[in-house]
């Protein structure tokens, strides 16, 4: 049964997770070994990434690689689009606790952060979206081309070196109070450490050698993690600056259809900022969501309730005129 969604408020203006206007925007800034780690988990991957021609063309690419890195890929970016994104930061639909504590488990192993720090950004991020305080805005330097270019690198990739992190205390104070999820969270480094092994250990248990280990380890640990880095990244600063517009948003989100597949549907961002709490965001025909579908199997397994989906009358006065 479809369930019409509220008005264009994110969940952050809800009444469990409103954030205290008095409290500043960013909280504790990170230590120097925080830091680094950033770097590494950025760096490394897109230097295997930059490494994949003399890899492709000499040896150590098979089928089983190739297997192995869509499968991780797919576990990854669905806890992140469904878990992390959808369900944690917009409260889209409503999930059983083991489906909450494995969507922050297979969010955490795409390695884009904790989920109480992703969370807090993303929510950050449409409370001030294109404005002041918005954490990845491609249009923070202005309009003319090289104001541009700069917002187009901060928005993509740069806005992950800020030291500055997120106030969770005034963003995430709903999953602050849920002992469980802060455990999941707190556990981040178990779950990077699984998300690059897994992928080794299985590569050399299904060719049962030691190059399966080191490609397994290469193609479904690096280069998936930089590949999902920078889908992810997309969404930040391409869907802010090329693309249709055919709803009516606050801010610049718009639709960039290429990116519709590996981001799972993430990449209809212009509805998503025009109603942040549907739990589709392609919703036009030939508009594919991956994550809208697999919120739908939740729901029909009885594991998710309460998913907010969109009605014709709901998005008929979202779109322009």
């Amino acid at each position: 049964m479809s369930v019409e969604a509220p008005d264009v408020v994110p969940p952050e203006s809800d009444s469990a997770s409103t954030p205290d206007r008095a409290r500043p925007v960013t909280g504790q800034r990170r230590s120097g070994w925080q830091q680094g780690l950033v770097w590494a988990f950025v760096v490394i991957p897109m230097l295997a990434l930059l490494g994949t021609v003399p890899v492709v063309w000499g040896w150590g690419l098979g089928w089983w690689d190739l297997a192995i890195a869509a499968v991780f890929y797919t576990v990854g970016i669905l806890g992140v689009t469904v878990g992390y994104h959808r369900h944690f930061t917009h409260g889209s639909f409503k999930a059983r606790r083991w489906l909450r504590v494995t969507l922050a488990i297979t969010g955490s192993m795409a390695i884009q952060g904790s989920m109480m720090a992703w969370v807090a950004d993303h929510r950050r991020h449409h409370a001030y979206s294109d404005k002041e305080g918005d954490p990845h805005s491609p249009w923070r330097y202005g309009t003319t081309p090289l104001a541009v270019a700069r917002g187009f690198f901060w928005a993509h990739v740069g806005w992950v070196f800020d030291r500055d992190k997120t106030n969770w205390e005034r963003f995430i104070p709903d999953l602050l109070a849920d002992r469980a999820l802060r455990r999941v969270s707190g556990l981040f480094g178990l779950w990077v450490t699984a998300s690059l092994v897994l992928p080794a250990a299985l590569g050399g248990l299904l060719t049962w050698s030691w190059a399966g280990v080191l490609t397994g380890f290469f193609w479904g640990g690096l280069v998936r993690m930089a590949v999902c880095h920078h889908v992810t990244w997309s969404i930040n600063s391409i869907c802010h600056m090329v693309g249709a517009r055919p709803f009516r948003s606050r801010d610049r989100s718009r639709n960039f259809w290429p990116l519709a597949v590996l981001s799972m549907g993430e990449s209809w961002h212009n509805l998503h900022h025009a109603d942040p709490t549907c739990a589709r965001h392609g919703v036009l025909p030939g508009q594919i969501d991956i994550s809208a579908r697999v919120i739908w199997f939740f729901e029909r397994f009885g594991w998710a309730w309460d998913v907010r989906w969109p009605t014709t009358r709901r998005l008929d006065r979202l779109k322009r005129v």
